[in-house]
């Protein structure tokens, strides 16, 4: 398995990231023959699998309505990740974010100090 995993495995650098995390995904979309690149920026529900077949979840709120998508990480459509900002959660899988509105909904930021 682990073999055919190797073959697949697509050699690019990707920026760490995880819950919590707002970042912009560049994904390619194919509409006929035309193939453009769309940006989908929101918060980052979780990564779950490993190797391959790793996916991560990212919810953003459009016009009021909560939008979620998944997307696969060494899928080649995923053209760019961009960390936008780092959260600062407790836990891997932050699905009691869907619940939250307003005030409560904002994730605090994880500030780095620079010795």
């Amino acid at each position: 398995m682990k073999v055919v995993e190797e073959q697949f495995k697509n050699e690019r650098e990707l920026p760490e990231f995880g819950a919590g995390d707002t970042i912009t995904v560049h994904y390619k979309i194919k509409e006929g023959n035309k193939e453009r690149i769309q940006n989908f920026r929101g918060v980052v529900i979780q990564r779950r699998g490993e190797g391959i077949n790793e996916t991560f979840t990212v919810r953003k709120m459009t016009s009021g309505i909560g939008v979620e998508r998944i997307f696969p990480l060494n899928s080649p459509f995923v053209e760019q990740i961009d960390v936008n900002k780092k959260g600062k959660v407790r836990r891997a899988r932050i699905y009691y974010f869907k619940k939250l509105t307003g005030k409560s909904a904002r994730i605090k930021e994880r500030v780095f100090k620079k010795d």
